[in-house]
């Protein structure tokens, strides 16, 4: 190619990528726009609902804390919050009912939140030095330790609990309940998951896992699992039902 066509050529070419350069910088600044609206269009949602909770405290001359909290978390991170509001009670009484207080070895509650199943774990009979709480949100981790100094608090991605969890754990877990929210993950990290906590347990030891959806959040005909299912929660807020796994 003669020299003068070769630096025509390359002056096209500078030419373009400084046009695709100016694109660029348009493109991120609308981007950057649209995510300030975003969020604070999110955050003026994330006040009005508060400030709803609020009057309807001082209405009935109550407080509710964990549910301002929960709100403010699903929020900011809809997809790693899994609920809109903290367990209810009969949801929690029933997760904690698959939980032998009489078995051996720690109990292992992922993505325990303000503690509500953690709460009804030990008015079941689990001593709370036995419990290890898989929390990521700092503000929660923030509340566990207060109300339960004697359990075992990591902070952390409960995904990940193998990594998290081999070494700390003294021996076998007598249980995982979970209260992840699983349906928003993809299968092959779900089937991940349970089989990390299996590799951790004790044999036949439950997998307690709750979920708002009709359908299992892990496949029913598991290849070495059993699955049983919970009445469903109408009681709770959404309805719920408890779902469990066991290896054989």
């Amino acid at each position: 190619m003669p020299l003068m066509a070769l630096r025509t050529f390359e002056e096209r070419i500078e030419r373009q990528l400084r046009l695709l350069e100016l694109k660029k910088t348009v493109i991120e600044r609308n981007i950057g726009r649209r995510i300030r609206l975003f969020e604070q269009r999110r955050d003026d949602i994330g006040k009005k609902i508060e400030d709803h909770i609020r009057e309807f405290e001082r209405k009935r001359g109550i407080r509710l804390d964990d549910e301002v909290r929960f709100i403010r978390s699903w929020i900011e991170r809809p997809l790693s919050t899994g609920a809109v509001t903290p367990s209810g009670k009969m949801l929690a009484r029933a997760m904690a009912r698959y939980v032998d207080p009489d078995s051996d070895g720690p109990v292992v509650e992922l993505g325990p939140g303000t503690g509500p199943v953690t709460a009804a774990l030990v008015e079941a009979g689990v001593a709370p030095s036995r419990l290890v709480l898989v929390e990521f949100n700092p503000a929660f981790c923030r509340i566990l330790r207060t109300r339960y100094p004697g359990a075992t608090l990591v902070q952390g991605d409960a995904y990940s609990m193998r990594r998290l969890l081999e070494t700390l754990l003294l021996q076998p877990a007598a249980a995982v309940v979970s209260g992840l929210p699983l349906v928003t993950k993809p299968m092959r990290q779900r089937l991940r998951l349970i089989r990390d906590a299996f590799d951790l347990m004790l044999p036949g030891a439950p997998f307690v896992q709750f979920t708002y959806s009709v359908a299992s959040p892990l496949p029913r005909r598991l290849s070495g699992f059993t699955v049983e299912a919970s009445e469903r929660i109408w009681m709770n807020i959404p309805p719920a039902r408890v779902w469990v796994y066991r290896k054989n």
